[in-house]
C-alpha cells in the first residue's frame, strides 16, 4: 500500500514538470518569434510602399511631370505636342446633369471650368485614381478646393466644396468621396466649378465628360497642342449651334401655342347665345337669329319637343 501510494506521487510529480517545461517552452517560443514577426511586418511595409510607388512611378503622370508641389493650385510646364488621355476607369464627379456655366469666355475673362449644379453637402467624387496634391481654401476664388493628379496625367479640381474629406497626399481611387458641394470662395450660389487640366493647361471638360448623359465622351482623349484652341471653337460651337436649336424648337412650340390661342380666341369671340323672353319658341328665335331650329337643338343639345323657358340661355352660333 506504502509502495502504491509512493508509485503515484512520483506520476503526479513528473506530469507537472513536464507540463510547467511544455508551457515554458512555449512561451520561450513566442518571445523569439515575437521579434521576427515585427520584422516581417516591416518586410510587408515596406514591400507594399516599393509596389505602390513602383506603380506609381510607372504611369503616365509620373513621365508628365517632375515636381510635386502643394503650394500652388495649377502651373504651365512641359506641355507635350501631343498625349493621349486614358478617360476608362472614370466616375463622374456629381450625379448632376445641370451645367449652369460653361468653359469660355464669361465676364470679360476666361472661365476655365465647368460649373454644374450641386446643393450644399451633396458628395462629390474623385473622377479618377490619383494622389490628393492640394487642400485649401481662397477667399476669392475657389473657397473650398481639392486638386488630384490622376495616374492618367490629368489633373482635377474641384472648388466651392462646403467641407474638404480628403487630405494632402493621400491616394485615392475614382468614386472616393472628396469633398461636399457649397457656395464658399467667390460664388453666387451653391454649384461645383470642375476643371481639367494637363500640365497645368485648361482643357474643356466637355470634350473628356457629358454631364448630361453621366459618361465620359470616350474611353481616350487625344491631346494636340497645335490643335488644342480649335477643339475649343469647335466645342464652343457645337454648344452654340445646339443653344440655337434648342431655342428655334422652344420659338416654334411657343409660335404654335400662340396660333392655337389666337384660334380659340376667335372662336369663343364667335359663340353667341340669346336669351329666351316670354313667349318665344324655337322657331321665333331661329327666325331672328337668322339659324335654324336643328342648329339650336345641335348647339344646345336639346331636342324639338323640349319646353323652353322665359330667362333660359341657348347658344345659336
Amino acid at each position: 500500500m506504502m509502495y502504491l501510494k509512493k508509485t503515484i506521487k512520483t506520476l503526479a510529480f513528473t506530469t507537472l514538470m513536464v507540463c510547467t517545461s511544455v508551457a515554458a517552452s512555449a512561451q520561450d517560443l513566442l518571445a523569439r518569434q515575437a521579434p521576427i514577426d515585427r520584422r516581417m511586418k516591416t518586410v510587408d511595409t515596406l514591400a507594399l510602399r516599393n509596389i505602390i510607388n513602383k506603380e506609381q512611378s510607372g504611369t503616365p503622370s509620373a513621365q508628365l511631370y517632375s515636381e510635386w508641389s502643394n503650394k500652388y493650385a495649377h502651373r504651365t510646364s512641359n506641355v507635350p505636342d501631343s498625349f493621349l488621355i486614358n478617360l476608362r476607369h472614370f466616375c463622374m464627379p456629381t450625379t448632376s446633369r445641370v451645367i449652369t456655366s460653361n468653359f469660355g469666355r464669361r465676364w470679360g475673362r476666361m472661365h476655365k471650368g465647368i460649373d454644374v449644379k450641386v446643393y450644399i453637402g451633396d458628395t462629390i467624387r474623385s473622377a479618377f485614381s490619383g494622389k490628393v496634391r492640394i487642400v485649401k481654401y481662397e477667399a476669392n476664388g475657389y473657397g473650398n478646393y481639392v486638386v488630384i493628379r490622376h495616374n492618367n496625367g490629368l489633373e482635377t479640381i474641384y472648388g466651392h466644396m462646403s467641407k474638404h474629406l480628403v487630405s494632402e497626399n493621400q491616394v485615392v481611387r475614382a468614386g472616393d468621396p472628396i469633398g461636399l458641394g457649397g457656395n464658399t470662395g467667390r460664388s453666387t450660389g451653391s454649384h461645383l466649378h470642375f476643371e481639367t487640366r494637363l500640365c497645368g493647361v485648361a482643357l474643356d471638360p466637355a470634350l473628356l465628360f457629358d454631364f448630361v448623359n453621366q459618361d465620359v465622351t470616350a474611353d481616350t482623349y487625344m491631346f494636340r497642342k497645335s490643335r488644342y484652341a480649335k477643339d475649343i471653337d469647335m466645342a464652343a460651337k457645337a454648344r452654340t449651334e445646339k443653344t440655337n436649336d434648342e431655342a428655334s424648337s422652344t420659338a416654334a412650340v411657343d409660335a404654335n401655342n400662340q396660333s392655337e390661342r389666337r384660334a380659340q380666341s376667335t372662336a369663343m369671340q364667335d359663340v353667341r347665345y340669346h336669351k329666351v323672353a316670354r313667349g318665344e319658341t324655337l322657331q321665333s328665335i331661329a327666325r331672328k337669329r337668322n339659324t335654324t331650329v336643328d342648329e339650336l337643338c345641335k348647339l344646345n343639345h336639346i331636342t324639338k319637343r323640349m319646353r323652353i323657358r322665359p330667362g333660359q340661355i341657348l347658344r345659336y352660333s
